[in-house]
């Protein structure tokens, strides 16, 4: 009773203005402290960001106020709750709707557990502008009544598991300028009120379930600068009333069903600097001025359609076009001379594979490839002679016609498409001679043939002695391997060596561009003369040491002797850093190379160190027991580090494989956002078009993830395994299961995946983290995690997927589990959310169940054992196809007929 009278005189005192506060914006405000408290209590939050007998304005930690001392802003962004709040976290935000000025609302990250109230919208305070409401846990619908928060301007709901249709009632929010409802699973067609938002100037719906035609209505949108429509089901043309969107500046309508020819509006787009129409079944000739008005274009996809014709000179005259994707479709004629402005914009990037272009490279073409840093002319019909830069990762020039350079296509092949469009084809240095004496060396030749048979007769049965003698050395060096060798499997762990970043034929990078070039006295200044009290510990390249710069920044020195180590380790990373840059990578702030055998490298500390030590960390002051990072938080690592291996992976010319995947490996930053290291054994995928027939050979003989040297192999494959075992360390929370690979780990692994079963949530509950709390509808998160975790993990390498579909799996982890059928959605009838999904992440892949053991536990009566499904080929342009689904004991089906890109 003493301290509620304490509490009631204290918010009399501060209604009176009798009670001013020490310092800053005195909170003045009765009804605003007790909305304030109110949150504190609702939400769980810790006494350290919100402390009790202090002014909110001036101590608690997102708490803004005016210069009248009323609240005018909340960020819940970063803060935590108390360990009572964490074991019920919920959408309790009831206090808002008594801060009568609040302007700004953020709740990024987080986890706001639950649905948004009916009330909510009604109740906001009409002041309130701002509603950030991004990756926070939210499920269910969004209710109605959030079209009656008039004073919005700024909405952005996405990164949750929103569900249903995007109500009509949003299109009342007439002063909407922001609305972001991307990533979550909404579904039904594309909502007529949302046209009615005139203000709008950025709409991002993607990655959804919505589907219908583009409604004509958009045009009325002229306002608009941005308009993300990708990964949506979104069908029809596209409506000539989007030329009308004068002040668009970026478009991206990738990833949908949409068909038809470009209406010739689009030109009228004269500030649009980015355009995304790729993925989908678009099917037209580009007219020659079709980009002569859109000079301000810096960045076009428009791959995977079936577009057709010359790519116009329009296009090449750019002025700051810097990315060029126009692969997987029908262009064909000759590359253009170039004397346009675009060869100036060094550093960009073109993909005009698998098209059907051909002829010479023109030298003014030539130039331009000098100039960018990524470029891909591969699967056409050119002929002549490779550029200079033609075996570069650099440059991709495999699958044409070109004489001086292997994985081309064969002669004849090259012959029928040339003939077949009566253009001249040079296949060699002396054929197509129309002088005479070219004429008597063809009849010179036709005189000799039998001299050629015998030679290729003698020159065949001497190939296939020496194919025969390697098999049986294959054979015979694998029998003398020991029997630990031969059993050397997809989970070896054994320290990565011998294998470069790049052939030892391409020049090396040039070092002292790579960072900062410091000398042995800095670091060893920064890292107190590399002291006992800075070492962190041993690595696997060398020893890491925390230092501090001169300016402050805090670093971590990487200290290789090359005496002990490899010698190629930091070559390696050099050579890394100078040809590729990622968010997702290290942050390399420099080296030190002065030594004969002692190297250094200089790299930015992340503050959270490293997976391994950030999945537990010892706790606050006033918190018990060791803490463990939430769900939200783990999901959020997952998916940055399949962002970084499919950077890697699928990005990457050639693809690069990391080779030492684990926990370790998977360094936090301050906001835990993901920063990949451990990069000293990152090397070419092997099989990438650079394999002989004898490696291939030698292949056979081994296992699928076993190299020839018995060291972790070059395969993409390989690291989706290792990357399989981080994810279950996510799930179960035990440490060190990706950076073990012993019998007790082993044994492990194969008891948790029993419990880890596409038809049975529950099974799952057994291996989840104990220290986890998650809501019914994160347990569904976690579900699915585990099922890619299982699917990473097949034996067989072939059957794992590709590192692009376990990014997808991870960023929408409810289409892989949820089995709902939705009738008016726009699907097949009788298709499910997980059918459908299952058929866009896995493609055309068949069954299999004899591979991975599984629980015995058959499917719900209930449940339609069999699906259909409409997929699309991507190597067919836009063909469709339909197939049964079976459902399968086996997590993932097998890929079959799927190439990596």
């Amino acid at each position: 009773m003493p301290i509620l009278l304490c509490r009631v005189l204290f918010l009399f005192l501060i209604a009176a203005g009798l009670l001013p506060f020490a310092a800053g914006k005195n909170l003045s405000n009765a009804v605003d402290l007790k909305a304030l408290f109110s949150l504190r209590a609702s939400l769980g939050l810790r006494a350290r960001d919100w402390p009790r007998r202090v002014d909110p304005c001036s101590t608690w930690t997102g708490v803004g106020c005016d210069a009248a001392g009323r609240v005018v802003s909340l960020d819940l962004h970063g803060l935590r709750r108390t360990r009572l709040g964490r074991q019920n976290p919920r959408f309790a935000v009831e206090g808002i709707q008594n801060l009568t000025r609040l302007n700004t609302f953020n709740a990024t990250g987080f986890s706001l557990l639950g649905t948004i109230p009916d009330w909510f919208g009604s109740h906001l305070p009409p002041s309130l502008a701002v509603l950030d409401l991004r990756s926070a846990s939210i499920y269910g619908d969004i209710p109605y009544s959030l079209g009656d928060a008039t004073g919005l301007s700024v909405l952005s709901l996405a990164y949750n598991s929103i569900t249903g249709n995007i109500p009509p009632t949003l299109g009342q929010l007439r002063n909407l300028s922001f609305l972001d409802l991307s990533q979550n699973a909404l579904s039904g067609d594309f909502p007529s009120s949302l046209t009615g938002i005139v203000s709008v100037h950025y709409l991002d719906l993607s990655s959804n379930f919505l589907t219908g035609a583009l409604l004509p209505e958009l045009g009325s949108l002229t306002v608009l600068e941005t308009l993300i429509l990708a990964n949506n089901s979104f069908s029809g043309s596209i409506p000539p009333q989007l030329g009308n969107l004068s002040s668009l500046v970026s478009l991206d309508l990738s990833f949908n069903s949409l068909f038809g020819s470009l209406p010739d509006s689009l030109i009228n787009l004269r500030s649009l600097r980015s355009l995304n129409l790729g993925s989908n079944f678009l099917s037209t000739s580009l007219p020659a001025s079709f980009f002569s008005n859109l000079s301000l274009l810096q960045s076009i996809t428009m791959s995977r359609n079936n577009f057709y014709g010359e790519l116009p000179n329009s296009l090449w005259s750019l002025p700051k076009l810097r990315f060029l994707d126009v692969s997987y479709n029908n262009f064909t004629g000759n590359l253009p001379e170039l004397s346009g402005t675009i060869a100036k914009a060094n550093g960009g990037s073109i993909n005009l594979s698998h098209n059907l272009l051909y002829g010479l490279i023109p030298s003014g073409f030539e130039i331009l490839l000098s100039t960018l840093s990524y470029a891909d002319l591969s699967d056409n019909y050119l002929q002549g002679v490779v550029p200079r830069d033609g075996t570069s990762s650099s440059l991709s020039v495999r699958s044409n016609c070109f004489q001086n350079s292997s994985i081309q296509r064969t002669k004849s092949v090259c012959e029928i498409f040339y003939e077949e469009r009566g253009i001249p084809y040079d296949g060699s240095a002396d054929s197509n001679s129309s002088s005479p004496s070219g004429s008597r060396s063809n009849s010179s030749k036709k005189k000799n043939t039998w001299k050629y048979i015998v030679i290729a007769v003698v020159g065949g049965a001497v190939l296939l002695v020496l194919v025969i003698l390697s098999l049986l050395l294959c054979f015979r060096w694998c029998r003398k391997d020991s029997p630990a060798q031969r059993e050397i499997s997809s989970n070896a762990g054994l320290p990565a060596t011998g294998v470069g970043l790049v052939p030892p034929s391409a020049p090396a990078a040039n070092f002292p561009t790579v960072g900062e070039a410091f000398t042995f006295e800095k670091l060893a200044q920064a890292t107190s003369n590399f002291g006992e009290g800075n070492l962190i510990k041993h690595g696997q390249s060398g020893e890491l040491y925390f230092g501090v710069l001169e300016n402050g920044l805090r670093v971590i020195v990487k200290k290789i002797d090359i005496r002990n180590a490899r010698k190629e380790a930091y070559i390696v990373e050099l050579n890394l850093f100078s040809r590729f840059s990622h968010a997702r990578l290290v942050r390399l702030v420099g080296h030190c190379l002065d030594d004969e055998n002692e190297k250094f490298l200089v790299y930015r500390q992340m503050p959270h160190r490293d997976l391994s030590s950030a999945l537990f960390r010892n706790p606050a002051p006033e918190e018990e027991g060791l803490q463990s990072l939430d769900w939200i938080t783990r999901l959020k690592i997952a998916t940055g580090a399949a962002e970084a291996l499919c950077f890697l992976h699928h990005e990457c010319v050639p693809s690069l494989v990391h080779r030492d995947i684990q926990a370790s490996s998977i360094l936090l930053d301050d906001k835990f956002e993901v920063r990949l290291g451990s990069l000293s054994s990152v090397c070419a995928q092997e099989g990438d078009g650079h394999q002989n027939v004898f490696s291939r050979l030698l292949r056979l003989s081994q296992t699928p993830d076993q190299s020839p040297s018995g060291l972790p192999p070059a395969s993409c494959a390989y690291d989706v395994y290792c990357f399989g075992k981080v994810l279950l360390e996510l799930v179960t929370g035990r440490l060190g299961v990706s950076g073990s690979n012993d019998a007790s780990t082993t044994e492990w692994l194969e008891h948790t995946l029993h419990f880890i079963n596409i038809y049975e949530k529950d099974l799952v509950t057994k291996i989840v983290d104990p220290s986890l709390i998650v809501h019914e509808d994160l347990l569904e998160e976690v579900w699915a995690m585990a099922i890619v975790a299982r699917s990473c993990l097949n034996p067989k390498a072939s059957k794992r997927p590709l590192m692009k579909y376990i990014l997808k799996a991870l960023e929408n982890p409810l289409k892989v589990v949820r089995e709902e059928n939705n009738p008016g959605s726009g699907r097949l009838k009788g298709t499910s959310s997980r059918g459908s999904w299952n058929a866009v992440f896995f493609g055309s892949w068949r069954q299999s169940s004899s591979d991975i053991p599984s629980v015995s536990a058959q499917p719900r009566e209930d449940r339609s054992l069999k699906r259909s499904g409409t997929m699309r080929s991507q190597e067919s342009g836009g063909e469709h196809s339909s197939s049964r689904r079976r459902p399968s004991k086996d997590i993932f089906p097998e890929p079959h007929g799927i190439e990596e890109d």
